[in-house]
């Protein structure tokens, strides 16, 4: 299992694909498959049966996991970093390699 430098909450821009450009805080973190859901990005229509919480059945629409690898994060200012780590006393923390700011 590889250790992902996006985490939960995490404002990211998507650098390469179908939805290059599109921005949004990731929801949810697949380490085993290396890839998070975005809020917003990479919309599918999911084609659902009746059922009991939703009786008129239907096409809906929801996020689908987008690799890690096509992402970059976003810093405070909005723009696009890569993520370094770094002890400051005895905490390990998140930085901006563009800005050198803790995340």
């Amino acid at each position: 299992m590889t250790k992902l430098k996006i985490k939960s909450g995490d404002t990211v821009r998507v650098i390469a694909g179908d939805h290059k450009g599109s921005e949004g805080v990731v929801q949810k973190v697949f380490t085993d498959k290396n890839k998070v859901i975005v809020e917003g990005v990479n919309m599918v229509k999911k084609h659902t049966k009746p059922s009991a919480q939703n009786p008129q059945g239907g096409i809906v629409e929801k996020e689908a996991p987008i690799q890690v690898s096509n992402l970059s994060l976003l810093t405070s200012k909005g723009e696009a970093t890569r993520v370094g780590y770094r002890m400051e006393g005895d905490k390990k923390v998140r930085f901006s390699k563009k800005s050198n700011e803790v995340i």
